[in-house]
């Protein structure tokens, strides 16, 4: 296994949208080859973190430090506009712009980044498509696979897998655990608590940190209430989660509940 000497921590982050307080008193050390997940209800501040951490907002208060090159940024899938001309390739090549500098051709390494990109997503044969003639879970791949093809030692992935179909699913969770197993750190927000359960490390949010540690400690059915409260329901021993404000609004009608 590769081993990176990359890591994010922060301490007492805070990240604010004019007056509103999007999330604050985060404090987080991550190592090289882990997976961290954000989990918590709605508008709890898991994209701010995100973003936060990707250097795409300013930050109010705290501090950040990620070892190593700028992290990748993968953002949730949105509407495309159907007039775009932009293909499936030409999408993931744009995560090698900062590599190659303005004006420059792409070198042999760009390309290989992008080929690779490319099938590990399972998107080769949809290369030359148009973006907007796929399906929602083929388009977030595209996002996925253009993270990668930045090379980044950190990827950082919002809400990657939420509302998709089990294909498209079992293709980024692949990914996900081969660049864990490879030394990258990987932090995702899921809505999804196996999935979150996958994970090293879980932080419970809600617009600041609820609690953190394994699943085991974290995942718990007093922690789920605190974090989620009203949104939570129980049926005999299991505990579903009711969000049904976040999907990818394609590929699974039944994404809004979360059981555990």
């Amino acid at each position: 296994m590769n081993t990176f000497a990359t890591s994010i921590a922060t301490t007492e982050l805070q990240v604010r949208y004019g007056k509103t307080v999007a999330v604050t008193d985060v404090n987080l050390n991550v190592p090289a080859g882990s997976l961290l997940s954000i989990i918590g209800p709605n508008g709890a501040g898991k994209s701010a973190l995100l973003k936060a951490l990707a250097g795409a907002v300013q930050i109010h208060s705290g501090e950040i430090e990620i070892t190593g090159p700028p992290p990748s940024f993968v953002m949730q899938s949105t509407d495309v506009d159907p007039s775009l001309p932009i293909s499936v390739k030409d999408v993931v090549s744009l995560a090698r712009y900062s590599n190659r500098g303005a004006f420059k051709r792409f070198r042999k390494e760009d390309r290989n980044a992008v080929d690779s990109a490319l099938e590990r997503l399972n998107l080769k044969d949809l290369a030359k498509r148009q973006l907007h003639e796929l399906s929602g879970g083929q388009r977030q791949r595209v996002l996925v696979a253009q993270g990668l093809a930045q090379e980044s030692n950190v990827l950082l992935l919002d809400e990657p897998i939420n509302g998709l179909d089990i294909i498209s699913r079992e293709i980024i969770l692949e990914m996900i655990k081969e660049e864990v197993n490879e030394g990258r750190t990987v932090v995702l927000t899921t809505h999804n608590l196996s999935d979150a359960g996958k994970a090293d490390q879980v932080l419970l949010l809600n617009n600041c940190p609820c609690c953190l540690g394994t699943p085991d400690e974290v995942l718990t059915e007093p922690n789920l209430r605190k974090a989620f409260g009203e949104n939570e329901m129980r049926v005999g021993k299991k505990v579903f989660l009711d969000d049904p404000h976040h999907s990818h609004a394609s590929d699974n009608k039944d994404e809004g509940i979360r059981s555990f």
